[in-house]
């Protein structure tokens, strides 16, 4: 099936009592608490296992002057030492994964030297410390604010284009009555998830075969197809358990490279883990950003012009830039606005997709801009907000599917108790602690994808389901649980859920918030059509046909479908194209976030008291889960705002904190009472479960809702991310010198 008209009314509208929205208990809660569930490192077959150890380059740009794997090929165990002069021949880069070990050349921090391969673990380690490497280094260019002036416009990736203008947003900026100009920067950023990439591969007659921790797989074996230069139907990964991902995981990364290579090389299975340290090098990050708002308004708060610029870098080569202004494309009403993103070559590591993005660094930008505006205005930042609600994609000029901002922002207001708020910015004090409250809109887009699944009900009535999706930690097992036990009838322990092998029906894989909009579509549609075979089946048609307690009923007729199947089963499948809806339509998921925040007035310690978000997103598929997926966003969006920075030294392009103890994200004690809500909501427009994508959108403003508050405790305004102490600090040091309440220089215009 596709999306070419909207979905009309189907079994999940009409079921009373269903099992589709309840907060079913995770699927994959008891294997993962007991241990049993495994995850790539983990694998224990085939026998035979070495273990690979990536030696990265000590440098970011220039060529190997000299290698040395003598001692290191004659240490006790090794097997094998992969560099560029003995490494198999390989392919082409696919989607910003390159062939390792290819020449002498090296081009970020990191990059891989050699591969070092032995009996164990440890004597792999030992041995790749023992392998001589020196090098000819070139000068580094890789701070994004000195090349501003050599960024040029990225190509055009379709759905994102770089560049958007509608209307005259500059002539009608110039002559606007109240105007906001500010720059905002973000720093970089890195995914910090729990599992490390890891890779077991081996070869089996002809067929390589991956057990890895990567998130969209049928995209990772046509990479690896590129790369390795071979038959894609020759190479299968399976990831069944993954231990995070945020983006990192969407492709495959060196470790899957090397231990391909490797195992070709030294003829049996190969283990290959990147350290902490090397993913923060040989895996993507999110690059910084630069960006220019500015915003013109009638004197009652009708915005009349938007304009968002964006800055950022990427390696030599990459054109994937971060799409920043993208979410102000459609977030307001205006009938001027115009967007522009450009990209600066730079030497350091591949810049790619982290949780969100685009919208994740670009509405700490934009909504902390509105909330400039809204003083400037003398207004509640929640009524200028809603002032410019849309109906009409500015952009686009095309309705959108559902578009529920403003009532979360109401309701958001009402359980926060936004009305106690004191607008004056550093006017509430608790003891020491300067106390505010910020608020932000949340929004992110919703595509769907093409996937495909499979069904069978076994002659013991159990219904298997399969599909080459990923399960990163959101729910996936569960809520495909939930959709097949709903559809078929049955309880959800008589249903068991098969994903992360491609061996299974192609799917969409988890990123970009599509996941269980796709994969659960194409279940949707599989469970339809084994419905129909089971009517049939039966002797059953027309109305009053009804799937429940593991049989089908007309009138006074009931079948199980275990007799149904009989001894051989039954099978169906079933997939999702994405048709016309979303030209028709924009589709997005929005929220609204709400936070208070205490500002220590001695020492500028920020701390969270307490936070809400307030979402819609279409059908929720299971509460828990997704409000699960809510508060990690939310959490998510924290460690953006006050703590998470990837810190580049200029001279080497090195990441230097690239460690969990370094690179700080929130932990239990930064969060305490954190709630997330959702507003009812169906779109029919959005695929036929009518749900929305929530993964990330619990993320989108979350930072400038905690930025908002701070400045509403304190009075100063910091608009370099993440706000650390030493900041407002700055800011304190600046106001007692009778200076502008500001940590950073404004750009802020009088109207």
């Amino acid at each position: 099936m596709d999306m070419t008209h909207p979905i009309g009314v189907t079994p999940l509208d009409t079921i009373q009592d269903g099992v589709v929205g309840q907060p079913l208990d995770r699927v994959d809660g008891p294997p993962k608490v007991t241990g049993t569930a495994t995850y790539a490192y983990e694998y224990k077959e085939p026998t035979g296992i070495a273990y690979g150890y990536l030696v990265p380059s000590a440098i970011a740009k220039g060529r190997i002057a000299s290698l040395d794997t003598a001692v290191a090929s004659s240490m006790p165990g090794v097997v094998a030492v992969l560099t560029y002069r003995n490494a198999p021949k390989q392919g082409k880069e696919s989607q910003q994964v390159s062939p390792e070990l290819v020449d002498d050349r090296i081009t970020h921090y990191g990059q891989a030297v050699a591969c070092v391969v032995a009996d164990t673990f440890e004597q792999a380690r030992a041995a790749a410390y023992a392998v001589e490497v020196g090098y000819a280094p070139d000068p580094v260019n890789a701070v994004l604010g000195g090349n501003l002036d050599r960024a040029v416009k990225p190509k055009d990736r379709g759905t994102t284009p770089p560049d958007t203008s509608s209307g005259d947003a500059g002539a009608a900026y110039a002559t606007a009555p109240v105007k906001v100009e500010v720059q905002y920067t973000t720093p970089l950023q890195t995914h910090a998830m729990m599992e490390p990439h890891a890779t077991l591969a081996y070869w089996r007659r002809g067929q390589l075969i991956l057990f890895t921790a990567n998130q969209m797989l049928n995209r990772g074996q046509a990479i690896l197809a590129s790369v390795l230069d071979m038959p894609k139907d020759n190479i299968r990964l399976v990831s069944r358990y993954v231990g995070g991902g945020f983006g990192a995981k969407l492709t495959p990364h060196s470790d899957a490279v090397l231990a391909a290579l490797a195992s070709k090389v030294a003829d049996r299975p190969v283990k290959l883990a990147l350290t902490r340290q090397q993913v923060f090098h040989s895996t993507f990050h999110r690059s910084d950003t630069i960006q220019r708002i500015r915003l013109g308004a009638t004197p009652d708060g009708k915005l009349v012009s938007v304009s968002h610029d964006s800055w950022s870098g990427n390696a030599p080569g990459q054109e994937n830039f971060e799409a920043a202004a993208e979410v102000t494309r459609s977030l307001y009403a205006t009938p001027n606005i115009a967007t522009e993103h450009r990209l600066a070559s730079l030497d350091v590591p591949v810049a790619s997709a982290m949780r969100a993005p685009g919208e994740a660094v670009g509405m700490l930008a934009i909504e902390c801009a509105m909330d400039e505006l809204a003083e400037k205005l003398a207004m509640d930042p929640i009524e200028l907000r809603a002032l410019n609600d849309a109906t009409i994609d500015p952009t686009k000029h095309i309705p959108y599917s559902t578009r529920a901002m403003v009532p979360c922002l109401r309701k958001g207001a009402e359980m926060f108790g936004w009305n106690k708020r004191n607008a004056v910015p550093a006017s509430v004090r608790d003891g020491n602690w300067m106390v505010g409250m910020g608020v932000a809109a949340a929004s992110r887009g919703n595509p769907l994808q093409p996937a495909k699944a499979w069904v069978r009900i076994g002659p013991d009535g159990v219904a298997t389901t399969r599909a080459a999706m990923t399960d990163i930690g959101t729910g996936t097992y569960t809520i495909l649980t939930q959709i097949a036990a709903e559809l078929l009838g049955l309880p959800p322990d008589m249903v068991r859920t098969e994903l992360g092998d491609t061996e299974f029906p192609m799917s969409s894989g988890s990123g970009g918030s599509f996941g269980a909009g796709s994969a659960g579509s194409a279940l949707y549609d599989a469970c339809m059509t084994m419905r129909q075979k089971l009517a049939l089946a039966a002797g059953m048609s027309g109305d009053g046909v009804a799937f429940r307690d593991g049989r089908v009923t007309q009138g006074n007729r009931s079948v199980t479908l275990a007799s149904l199947a009989g001894p051989a089963g039954i099978e169906a499948t079933g997939g999702i194209q994405v048709g016309d809806m979303h030209k028709m339509f924009s589709q997005q998921s929005y929220g609204a976030h709400f936070a208070e925040v205490g500002v220590d007035a001695d020492t500028g310690e920020i701390r969270l008291r307490r936070m809400l978000g307030v979402f819609t997103a279409g059908r929720i598929l299971n509460v828990k889960t997704a409000r699960s997926q809510a508060i990690g966003g939310m959490v998510f969006g924290v460690g953006a705002a006050l703590m998470e920075a990837v810190e580049l030294d200029p001279r080497y392009g090195m990441f230097v904190n690239n460690n969990l103890a370094e690179y700080h994200v929130p932990v239990h004690a930064d969060i305490t009472a954190v709630d997330a809500v959702f507003l009812p909501e169906l779109d029919d427009k959005s695929n036929p479960l009518k749900s929305k994508g929530i993964g990330e959108l619990g993320i989108c403003g979350a930072g400038a809702a905690v930025a908002n508050a701070v400045y509403n405790a304190t009075g100063i305004r910091i608009r370099d991310y993440p706000l650390t102490l030493d900041k407002v600090l700055a800011g304190f040091e600046a106001r007692e010198r009778g200076e502008r309440r500001s940590a950073v220089p404004s750009a802020v215009e009088g109207g």
